[in-house]
C-alpha cells in the first residue's frame, strides 16, 4: 500500500526500481545485498573477480535466498536466476573499477540529497533527525540497514552517472519518430482462422492396423511401469465433523478469551488514486500536479473514481482494484493521508492530498466508529475454527493410539485395526509412482509410503486433507514390456496427436491456397470444418486475443487488403489469414503523439546504447585480463552446461 507505515514492498520496489536493472527473461529480480559488499572472498568461493574486487557464490546464494522471499522460483529456473543475479553482480563491481579509472566518484552531496527523495521522513525541514531515527525509518521502510540502504543509493547514482556519460548524446532523428509513428498507428483488421491439432483429435480414429503398426514399431518403447494396489484404513476428519459438538458455554468462552480481536477500532474504507513523485525534480512534481488536478476534475463531473484509478493510478498494489485500499485504522497510514481520510464523511471525495509518495485523490466508501461485536454477531465465526480444532485434538489423537497399537505390533491386520478404531476401509486402483491418487488426497507422502512399504507391512498413520491414512500393499505388479492391449490408450493418443497436427497443417496450407485462389474466406474456412474470425483493427504493438501478437503477424503489415499471408506455424497451431482492411496513420495525429513517440524513442536508443556499453565493458576487461568468471561454481544452482 503506497500510504501506509509500514508498506515495506511499496517502498522497496520504489528503491530498487531506481538503482537496480531490470533483467532479462521477463523478470525483475530485486537484488538486496545485505552487506555493502566490500569484495572480499575465499578463493574456494569466488566466482567473479573484476580488478581486485571478487563476487562470492555466497553473494549469489543470498541474493536468490532474497529473490525466492518475494517471489516462488520453480527449481527448473533456479540457475537462470542465479545466473541473472550474478551478472548483475559483476556489472556493479565492473562499473566500480571503470569509475576509479575515469575519476567518476559519488560524492557526500549527491548521496544525501537523493536520500531525501527517497527517505523524505529523515529529514525534519532542513534538519537531520538523527541517527536512531533514520536507521529506524530505513528499518521501517525498506527493510534494510542503513549501510545497505545507502551502498544501494550510491550504487544507483553511479549508474545515473554512467548512463548519463553513455546516452547524452543520443538524439532521435525526424525518419525515426515517423517510422516509429507508423509502427504504433498503421493498423489493421484481419478475417482469419486460429487452428489447434488438439480441436481435431476428436474428429481421428486410428484403425486397427495403424494401432497394430505403431506397436509393432516402437514395442521396446511401450514398457508398463511398475504398479501397486494398497488398502488403506482412514480416520475421517468430514465423519468426526459431522459428530463433534460445540455447546454455547464452550463458544462464550472460546469469545471472552479472544475478546480483543473483536475489538473493532475507528476505521475507514477508502479508495485512492496516487500519482507518484518520489524522486522527481520540482519541474516534474509540478507537472504530475497539474495531471492530478485534471483526474480530480475529472472525478468531480462524475466519472467512476474506479476507472479513473485503474486508468491513472500508480500504486500496483491498488490500481487493478480500482484504487482500492480497504480499511484503514488510525496510525497505519502518513499523517497527511490520515488526515483526509479519517475527517471526510461517507461516500466523500477528498481535492488533492500531497504526500512523500505524491498526489493522492481519497474517496471514502465507508466509515465504523471503535466498538466491540457482540456474541451474537461473531458466534458463528467462532463455531467452524472450534469444530474444527476439537475434530483435529480428536483425529490427532486416535491417530497416535493407532501409531501405539502398530508400533507394538507388526503382525497386527488392516482389519484388525479398522474393526478397533472405527476405521473407514478402502482400496486404490494399480497406480504407478506418477499417477494422481485422489482416494488419498494425492497424499505425496501416502504415495512415497505405498512406493516404499513390502507387501502387506503396514505404514505409520499419514496425515492428509481427508484425514489420518494407515496403508497396507495388497499387490505389487513388476514394470514389464506392455502388451497391446496394455498400451492401446497410448497408442492411440499418440496416435491422434501425430494426425491432428499433421492434419492441422494441410488444412492450414489448404485454407490459404483456396482463399489466393478466390474464394471468400468464410466460405474457404467452413468446406474445411473451420471458424473463420474477423479481427478489430490493430496495430503492430496490439494483438488479436487467444491468437496472435502484432509482432507474429508483422508481415501483414506488408500487404494490402484483399491480400492472403503465408500459413503462420504457432508451435503446433496454425494462423492463417487475409487482410480485410488497412488504416493508415493519419498525419494529424502525429503532432499530438510527437512528445511521447520522441520520448519513447529515445528512451528505446539509450537503453540500447546503455546494454552496448556493458557488453563492450565486460569485453574489454575480459581482454585485458581484469575480468575473470569462474562459471562451473554456478552448478549447485541447477544446470548450467
Amino acid at each position: 500500500m503506497a500510504v501506509a507505515k509500514d508498506s515495506r514492498k511499496t517502498g522497496l520496489r520504489i528503491l530498487l526500481g531506481a538503482v537496480v536493472l531490470v533483467l532479462g527473461g521477463s523478470m525483475l529480480l530485486y537484488l538486496v545485498p545485505q552487506t555493502p559488499g566490500t569484495g572480499e572472498a575465499s578463493s574456494t568461493d569466488t566466482i567473479a573477480k573484476v580488478g581486485d574486487e571478487t563476487v562470492s557464490t555466497a553473494e549469489v546464494r543470498q541474493q536468490l535466498a532474497e529473490v525466492e522471499q518475494r517471489n516462488q522460483v520453480p527449481k527448473q529456473l533456479e540457475s537462470l536466476y542465479a545466473r541473472q543475479i550474478l551478472n548483475q553482480l559483476i556489472f556493479q563491481k565492473e562499473m566500480q573499477y571503470e569509475a576509479k579509472r575515469l575519476g567518476i566518484r559519488v560524492s557526500d552531496q549527491e548521496q544525501a540529497d537523493r536520500i531525501r527523495q527517497f527517505l523524505p521522513t529523515a529529514y525534519n525541514g532542513d534538519t537531520f533527525v538523527g541517527r536512531d531515527r533514520y536507521a529506524s525509518e530505513v528499518q521501517a521502510r525498506f527493510q534494510l540497514t542503513v549501510p545497505v540502504f545507502e551502498e544501494l543509493i550510491r550504487q544507483g547514482l553511479l549508474q545515473d552517472k554512467f548512463r548519463k556519460l553513455v546516452t547524452d548524446g543520443v538524439s532521435v532523428g525526424p525518419s525515426e519518430l515517423q517510422d516509429e509513428f507508423k509502427y504504433k498507428n498503421e493498423k489493421v483488421k484481419l478475417d482469419y482462422a486460429f487452428i489447434k491439432p488438439e480441436d481435431l483429435e476428436a474428429k481421428i480414429t486410428p484403425d486397427e492396423g495403424e494401432i497394430k503398426a505403431a506397436y509393432e514399431k516402437n514395442r521396446s518403447r511401450y514398457q508398463v511401469p511398475e504398479k501397486r494396489v494398497a488398502r488403506y484404513g482412514l480416520i475421517d476428519l468430514n465423519q468426526l465433523r459431522q459428530t463433534a459438538q460445540v455447546s454455547d458455554d464452550e463458544l462464550k468462552a472460546q469469545y471472552q478469551q479472544n475478546i480483543q480481536q473483536y475489538q473493532v477500532p475507528n476505521r475507514v474504507h477508502v479508495e485512492h488514486i496516487l500519482l507518484m513523485t518520489v524522486g522527481k525534480t520540482d519541474a516534474e512534481v509540478e507537472e504530475i500536479r497539474q495531471k492530478a488536478e485534471d483526474v480530480l476534475k475529472q472525478a468531480k463531473k462524475g466519472a467512476k473514481f474506479e476507472d479513473l484509478a485503474k486508468k491513472y493510478s500508480e500504486d500496483p498494489g491498488t490500481k487493478d482494484k480500482g484504487g482500492d485500499l480497504g480499511w484503514l485504522t488510525q496510525g497505519q497510514t502518513v499523517p497527511e493521508f490520515e488526515k483526509t481520510a479519517f475527517g471526510l464523511d461517507k461516500g466523500k471525495m477528498s481535492d488533492l492530498v500531497k504526500t512523500q509518495y505524491g498526489f493522492h485523490i481519497i474517496k471514502v466508501l465507508d466509515k465504523e466508529t471503535a466498538h466491540t461485536k457482540p456474541f451474537d454477531e461473531v458466534k458463528d465465526s467462532i463455531k467452524t475454527p472450534l469444530l474444527l480444532a476439537k475434530t483435529d485434538k480428536l483425529a490427532s489423537d486416535e491417530s497416535d493410539q493407532l501409531s501405539a497399537t502398530i508400533r507394538r505390533s507388526n503382525k497386527v491386520s488392516l482389519d484388525d485395526l479398522a474393526k478397533q478404531f472405527h476405521l473407514t476401509l478402502g482400496e486404490t486402483r494399480p497406480v504407478t509412482a506418477v499417477d494422481p491418487i485422489l482416494e488419498l488426497a494425492n497424499s505425496k507422502e501416502a504415495k512415497e509410503a505405498i512406493f516404499r512399504l513390502r507387501q502387506d507391512e503396514l505404514s505409520l498413520p499419514i496425515r492428509t486433507d481427508r484425514g489420518y491414512l494407515v496403508l497396507s500393499v495388497k499387490q505389487i505388479q513388476p514394470t514389464h514390456p506392455g502388451s497391446l492391449e496394455e498400451v492401446r490408450d497410448k497408442i492411440i493418443a499418440e496416435l491422434k496427436q501425430q494426425k491432428s497436427t499433421e492434419l492441422a497443417r494441410a488444412k492450414a496450407e489448404d485454407l490459404a491456397k483456396r482463399v489466393k485462389a478466390g474464394e471468400k474466406f468464410e466460405a474457404a474456412a467452413k468446406s474445411l470444418g473451420l471458424e473463420a474470425k474477423s479481427s478489430d483493427l490493430f496495430a503492430r504493438n496490439g494483438s488479436i486475443s487467444g491468437a496472435v501478437s502484432g509482432k507474429q503477424v508483422s508481415a501483414a503489415f506488408q500487404l494490402k487488403p484483399g491480400d492472403v499471408g503465408a500459413p503462420l506455424n504457432l508451435g503446433a497451431n496454425w494462423f492463417v489469414y487475409r487482410v480485410a482492411e488497412k488504416q493508415e496513420p493519419n498525419p494529424a495525429d502525429f503532432e499530438k503523439q510527437k512528445k511521447e513517440l520522441t520520448d519513447q524513442v529515445l528512451q528505446t536508443k539509450r537503453n540500447l546504447a546503455f546494454e552496448a556499453f556493458r557488453t563492450s565493458l565486460e569485453t574489454r576487461l575480459k581482454q585485458e585480463g581484469k575480468l575473470q568468471i569462474m562459471s562451473d561454481k554456478l552448478k549447485g544452482f541447477g544446470d548450467l552446461s
